[in-house]
């Protein structure tokens, strides 16, 4: 038998205890003999064991249910006395004795305690989807087209998300947005507005939040120069050598075109069906409009001869769609801006919109009021629309097929520009 100074934990005034405990699996320990043990695994009988280092230790329960081996974590010592840890052995052993499992039934205990504890103060990823939810049926694609958690869940959710939202301070949102307040400022301002919605609603829905906090915390952040880049544009000059060089270069191509003719934002024009369109006359629903839910409305598109041609030929392709990929489903927007950047085009789908706004002020091709509703844009005020409800779509006509004939190089007739004026 070694002695007593060749044994592990054992002091060179041979007191042995350290060694006894450290090897002890079965046994009724006391809170003396823990104090006085070395590392080790520790056991007290009925599956309940302290793995203990140094200064600290683990508490474990081991039990078997639907015959596998479990381990049940009961905190740590010297926090969790013996005397709690044996507590809780007992409680969770007279649950196995009911045909349940102990750990099963701790994780829903948490869980239901947690969901409580939400109902009066949810954290603020929670509250903000519970708004999101509440809101997105008057967002455009209920949400998607504008993306309206991406702010939040790239910059503010990984940061702040889980703090319960009666403790969100204005400290807490200025940290984390920051370094994107000078680096991306409109994503940061997106961020921003959304959060004071945020509190607004749950201030409403009676949490402890105020929208001024959010407020603070723009205040916080300070001032930043932010001067928008535009959209890059292709010259209204060179736009026709840009049309004739997408000719007979696929789907996407077509659609690129169809854009020029047409004048319609991307999201209209990749989404166009055969169904939507009667005679020259092209209806897009207001859902692949831009604006919010509710507040706009279909808007009709006349089309000159060059964008009928357009529609004739891929009708004889069949389908749904008049711009659908091999998969069926439209072309994406990605993959508009792709095309005319592998193409070397430094201008963007978007941007067609403004070289046709820029050729009406150099040519003077029509006046202001026909040109802005060429582009669907809202003009005057909410009162003054209310009484001019005209969507001057005889006004249009000749406009549209003036800038077509531009486009496709034809001859345009001076005298019909002058009657889009």
């Amino acid at each position: 038998m070694p002695s007593s100074k060749d044994r592990p934990g054992v002091t060179q005034s041979g007191v042995t205890v350290a060694y006894q405990m450290a090897d002890q699996i079965m046994g009724n320990l006391t809170a003396v003999a823990i104090r006085k043990a070395g590392p080790g695994r520790l056991g007290d009988g009925k599956g309940l064991e302290l793995h203990k280092g140094d200064t600290t230790g683990k508490w474990v329960w081991r039990y078997s249910f639907a015959g596998k081996r479990r381990q049940m974590g009961l905190g740590t010592w010297p926090d969790v006395s013996l005397a709690d840890a044996r507590a809780q052995r007992d409680r969770w052993a007279s649950v196995l004795t009911q045909d349940r499992d102990p750990i099963t039934e701790r994780r829903a205990a948490i869980e239901s305690a947690r969901a409580e504890i939400e109902r009066d103060d949810p954290t603020l990823e929670t509250l903000t989807r519970d708004v999101f939810e509440a809101r997105k049926a008057i967002l455009r694609a209920e949400g998607k087209a504008g993306r309206w958690l991406s702010p939040l869940e790239n910059h503010i959710f990984p940061k702040i998300g889980r703090k319960p939202i009666s403790t969100v301070r204005q400290h807490d949102i200025k940290a984390a947005l920051e370094r994107l307040w000078r680096t991306k400022h409109p994503t940061a301002t997106k961020a921003i507005r959304r959060l004071r919605i945020i509190f607004q609603q749950g201030k409403l829905m009676g949490y402890d939040c105020d929208p001024f906090t959010v407020d603070a915390a723009k205040h916080m952040l300070g001032a930043v120069i932010h001067t928008p880049e535009p959209i890059p544009a292709t010259p209204w000059q060179d736009i026709p050598d840009l049309f004739a060089r997408l000719e007979g270069r696929g789907t996407t191509a077509a659609c690129l075109r169809f854009m020029i003719l047409t004048l319609v934002r991307a999201s209209g024009c990749r989404g166009a069906r055969f169904d939507e369109i009667e005679g020259d006359l092209w209806t897009v629903p207001a859902a692949r409009m831009k604006g919010q839910v509710g507040k706009v409305r279909d808007f009709r598109v006349p089309l000159s001869d060059a964008a009928m041609e357009i529609v004739e030929a891929r009708r004889a392709l069949g389908g749904e769609y008049l711009f659908a990929i091999s998969n069926g489903n439209p072309v994406s927007d990605a993959g508009l801006s792709k095309f005319m950047r592998d193409m070397g085009e430094p201008g963007r789908p978007h941007g067609f919109r403004t070289s046709f706004r820029t050729w009406v002020q150099d040519t003077d091709a029509t006046g202001w009021e026909v040109s802005e509703t060429v582009l669907a844009h809202t003009i005057g005020g909410r009162v003054e629309r209310s009484y001019a409800r005209s969507d001057m779509l005889e006004r249009r006509r000749p406009v549209m097929q003036a800038w077509a004939d531009y486009v496709t190089g034809a001859e345009a007739d001076s005298t019909v520009v002058r009657l889009g004026k």
